[in-house]
């Protein structure tokens, strides 16, 4: 089993009913070959982590790469994992603010990590530290440390 990670740029902004038909598309598929995990949208960036097994994740990547809603597909991460990390997801989805998809998008490009804003929601802070987790494991030596934002 792996989970691959991946940045694209869709290649024009995705409504509200675009997200949602693509969301149905990916849980309906996604159930079918046992992949899970999560997607980000931020005014037209993705990034998602999926997990599955390694055939079909491979196929489900190259799949993806060819998708022409996005452009500029970055595969970032493609690791072996012995357990899942999103096990109950078929395919969770979360829009993140500006700044949070900086976040993310800092500790999967670890060459540009900026610092965490103080102004993140909790939402966007939990579902980006969980993807940290996932993808880095509970190492504090890894490259993004991030304190959660205290309630208003």
């Amino acid at each position: 089993m792996k989970h691959v990670v991946y940045l694209s740029r869709a290649v024009r902004p995705l409504t509200d009913q675009d997200l949602q038909h693509l969301l149905d598309q990916s849980r309906h598929d996604n159930a079918r070959n046992g992949i899970t995990g999560v997607l980000f949208y931020s005014h037209g960036n993705i990034a998602q982590l999926f997990e599955g097994e390694d055939a079909i994740a491979d196929t489900l990547f190259a799949r993806i790469a060819q998708d022409g809603r996005h452009s500029h597909v970055r595969k970032l991460i493609d690791k072996p994992i012995t357990t899942r990390s999103f096990s109950d997801w078929s395919m969770a989805f979360h829009p993140l603010a500006t700044e949070g998809f900086e976040a993310l998008q800092g500790f999967l490009l670890p060459h540009h990590i900026p610092p965490a804003p103080s102004s993140l929601p909790i939402a966007d802070a939990l579902l980006v530290e969980l993807v940290r987790l996932a993808v880095f494991g509970p190492d504090p030596a890894q490259p993004y440390q991030h304190t959660l934002p205290s309630a208003p």
